[in-house]
């Protein structure tokens, strides 16, 4: 089977209801960055920071994947495919995925402030305990903290996202600006030999100089197209 390798944004839970951060009235709008994703802001008022995780963690109970999603998850008849997500949210989990990175952590999963990546304090939460309270510590004794990963802090999954990357015969791009490093330069680890597509309704510069197959469409819309370009 070949390897076909996912690279998903925002766009792509777009349509599933989840609010993006970075389109006008997105997330960051209405919440300054440095207040609620950067250690910083964190530092200085926990329970903000707290709260607006809670919230965000709420909000994935009234959201179900989008086709989009749902269409990735069956490529995997046909493809060995790996979804490398800029997301925190868990749609593509929930749609059947099989093998997820997220790169920029996880909505459902709480850490040690003191040691975020430490995996014996990493916690799934079920969706009854989707509300932290200051004062719930980690096994550490720490705060627990969302497991996101923040502004200016290391993204430590790209370094397993770029290994898939490099074996892939078919790169996907979907609803991502492309401007958020260290995922926009996934793209510069794409075999010369492989094929890209990139689906989002809006023009994307992709920095490169790669050929690139675009379908000008949103996921669902996208995935569905993409699937018959790709049927064996």
């Amino acid at each position: 089977m070949k390897n076909l390798v996912i690279l998903s944004g925002a766009g792509m839970s777009a349509e599933s209801g989840i609010s993006t951060f970075r389109d006008a009235g997105g997330l960051w709008d209405k919440y300054p960055v440095e207040q609620v994703a950067t250690p910083e802001g964190y530092a200085r008022n926990p329970e903000l920071v707290i709260n607006f995780y809670n919230e965000r963690r709420k909000q994935l109970l009234d959201v179900e994947p989008n086709a989009g999603h749902v269409g990735i998850a069956g490529l995997e008849k046909d493809f060995n495919v790996t979804v490398v997500t800029q997301n925190v949210d868990n749609l593509h989990e929930r749609a059947g995925s099989a093998k997820v990175i997220h790169l920029h952590g996880e909505l459902t999963k709480v850490c040690s402030s003191r040691d975020p990546y430490n995996p014996h304090f990493v916690k799934e939460l079920k969706p009854e305990e989707y509300e932290v309270k200051l004062g719930d510590k980690a096994g550490d004794g720490s705060q627990l903290r969302p497991f996101i990963v923040w502004f200016g802090e290391a993204v430590p999954e790209i370094e397993t996202a770029i290994r898939y990357v490099e074996k892939a015969a078919i790169f996907v791009i979907i609803g991502t600006s492309m401007n958020v490093y260290p995922a926009a330069g996934l793209l510069n680890y794409v075999p010369r030999e492989a094929e890209v597509y990139l689906i989002d309704p809006k023009p994307v510069d992709t920095h490169s100089m790669r050929k690139i197959h675009v379908i000008g469409k949103g996921a669902s819309e996208g995935v569905k197209e993409l699937r018959r370009i790709l049927r064996p």
